[in-house]
């Protein structure tokens, strides 16, 4: 499944610039590959952060009249608070968007077998919290002796 963005072309280009698209709500990307070259773009914050959340995901960029399709190459968050801030996306062919959509549902499938898998599992078996609280108290209650081999010297 391809996921459709539309992008706009940008002109504007380092810090500052990039901030301005970020406080604007934009993230600015670079699209390349095929023999293609250099595109500069920007895309939706909240829609491009939606889409990289799934598996194996392929991004079909809307600009003007054309529509290419892509996948993440490289994501790069802000350190302390995780936002995008800016994404490498190469081209890929309609095959290998085919491929990823594929590989991608087996991801969902297995995560989901597994999240089941997890929940119908029977409850470890170990010590229950009463007895250990019962072992703590009775820890206590002895007043921690020791064997005397502590602190003695030779």
């Amino acid at each position: 499944m391809n996921i459709r963005l539309d992008a706009e072309p940008r002109s504007d280009f380092g810090k500052g610039a990039a901030r301005r698209l970020r406080r604007d709500g934009r993230i600015p990307v670079v699209v390349y590959g095929n023999g293609t070259e250099l595109v500069h773009l920007s895309l939706p914050g909240h829609d491009l952060e939606q889409a990289l959340r799934k598996p194996k995901v392929t991004l079909e960029i809307v600009q003007g009249g054309t529509s290419t399709l892509v996948k993440p190459r490289d994501i790069q968050r802000d350190a302390v608070r995780r936002t995008i801030e800016h994404v490498d996306l190469i081209i890929v062919s309609e095959s290998e968007a085919r491929e990823r959509a594929a590989e991608a549902e087996i991801l969902v499938a297995e995560a989901a077998a597994a999240a089941e898998a997890a929940a119908n599992a029977p409850e470890p078996s170990g010590p229950s919290m009463e007895s250990l609280e019962e072992a703590a108290e009775s820890a206590q209650e002895s007043g921690g002796e020791s064997d005397g081999a502590e602190g003695s010297e030779d």
